[in-house]
């Protein structure tokens, strides 16, 4: 069977110590991309990716670029093994997204690596001028959620999929909103261990650094259409694509628009590129036809080129 694939890339909390290990022991193409961001960084992100300690590796400004990188790695290894790859199109949560830029040829490594960086940076101080969180709601109808957000000054964050949804805001309101939610009727109701409120307005500053910030980077047409997590459609012209990166720090992720937009663009196989399998669990409950595969490793690397190869 012929399949017509897009690329989904990992977002941040897909993190582990030493993703991307073999990979980079394996193929030279791998081993470059680590050896070309230490040189953009000016510090040793294999090191920090490979041994850790997983508390570096968890901070933002540590995590954004590495968990770029890693997923740079395991695209360039696809298309070691699979000829001149080209994906139909592509999809990144959160962080991924700058990801799926990346790969489309709308921004250069070098370009991304510093934003990512930066943006981890921007965020980490938007939490610490303000104490919030988000929490994760499994089995309430949005109608409900939508209320539930309303009356606790909470704003939704993420639209995974039709059974998840993820709240975001100040601690307290957070707390009040786990109650509610599971009076409502909410199957479960999650805190998240994340580090404040990101995707909404509590991530204000962090946007407004990012404004300035993109002032000064050059941002390519895509090559392929890469889905906005904005608007849940592909991008348009390069200032769109900075106004949509910019407003993606304090909007919620519209992740069952994107992965209904793959499929209108005829997607039927999703690759997902980074560590974890998480986008694909999403993706199984939006779209529970399509094909799913990943490279975080040579094993799974293997299984996913002899699909897309047989």
């Amino acid at each position: 069977m012929k399949y017509t694939t897009a690329i989904l890339c990992a977002g941040q909390g897909a993190q582990n110590v030493g993703m991307g290990r073999d990979l980079a022991e394996s193929f030279p193409e791998c081993r470059g991309i680590f050896a070309k961001a230490a040189e953009v960084l000016g510090y040793d992100l294999q090191k920090i990716v490979f041994e850790g300690p997983e508390s570096e590796l968890m901070k933002s400004n540590y995590c954004q670029p590495a968990i770029f990188t890693v997923t740079a790695a395991c695209f360039a290894a696809l298309k070691t093994q699979c000829g001149e790859f080209v994906p139909k199109a592509a999809a990144g949560l959160s962080l991924g997204e700058w990801t799926a830029l990346y790969l489309a040829g709308a921004i250069s490594f070098e370009d991304a690596l510093r934003v990512l960086s930066a943006r981890g940076r921007f965020m980490q101080e938007a939490c610490e001028e303000n104490e919030g969180t988000m929490l994760s709601v499994i089995g309430l109808e949005i109608e409900k959620l939508t209320d539930v957000a309303g009356k606790c000054v909470v704003e939704i964050a993420n639209y995974n999929s039709p059974e998840q949804t993820v709240l975001s805001g100040r601690r307290q309101n957070i707390l009040e909103a786990e109650k509610k939610a599971k009076e409502s009727g909410a199957k479960r109701a999650i805190l998240l261990n994340v580090a404040g409120a990101y995707h909404s307005s509590l991530m204000k500053s962090a946007a407004e650094k990012m404004s300035v910030l993109l002032d000064g980077i050059q941002i390519n047409p895509a090559g392929f259409p890469v889905i906005s997590n904005v608007t849940g459609r592909p991008h348009g012209s390069p200032d769109e694509i900075k106004q949509a990166m910019i407003s993606q720090v304090t909007h919620p992720v519209k992740w069952i628009d994107c992965v209904r937009s793959l499929d209108s663009l005829g997607v039927n196989c999703c690759v997902e590129c980074g560590p974890g399998r998480v986008l694909s669990g999403l993706v199984k409950r939006i779209q529970p036809q399509m094909q799913l595969c990943n490279v975080q490793d040579c094993k799974s690397l293997k299984a996913t080129v002899d699909l897309l190869t047989k």
